[in-house]
């Protein structure tokens, strides 16, 4: 009985964390149309809404005298948990699990991938900061950006 009893419960409790739209949902925040400009760099990052449990990402960097670079990413909702998935040209999709989030910040981490092993959002103010961390031969490196809102 007390084996059946701790099954149960350990079954709710699995059931209760495990991610749903909702969750996909909470990170509504990230939605509209960024940009950042550093040194003739431009990246716009623009992420739709949330809808069904899924956001999808387009960010495109414009170098001086240089062909634009393009990333695309989603936010989906996969049997790890919420997962951030990065699809880079000639790379194979890298996905990145939600590890934790609160109230304007959301942090996903993949430690198997070279570089970077997190990808971190967070409100700033009425911007939206970006950055990337991890270990590159064994030494800790981050990127950070801070992304103003495009207006239409």
């Amino acid at each position: 009985m007390r084996l059946a009893v701790f099954a149960a419960a350990l079954m709710i409790a699995t059931a209760a964390r495990a991610a749903g739209p909702q969750d996909v949902a909470n990170l509504a925040w990230m939605a509209g149309v960024w940009r950042v400009t550093d040194n003739g760099v431009v990246t716009r990052e623009t992420w739709l809404p949330p809808l069904d449990g899924a956001m999808s990402g387009v960010t495109q960097t414009t170098r001086p005298a240089k062909a634009a670079r393009f990333e695309f990413s989603t936010i989906t909702v996969e049997p790890a948990g919420v997962t951030f998935t990065a699809y880079l040209k000639g790379q194979p999709p890298t996905p990145f699990v939600l590890k934790s989030s609160a109230d304007g910040e959301a942090v996903f981490e993949n430690l198997a991938h070279d570089f970077p092993q997190r990808v971190i959002y967070r409100r700033c103010g009425v911007d939206l900061c970006g950055s990337i961390e991890g270990l590159i031969n064994g030494k800790a490196r981050s990127e950070t950006w801070r992304y103003v809102r495009v207006t239409p």
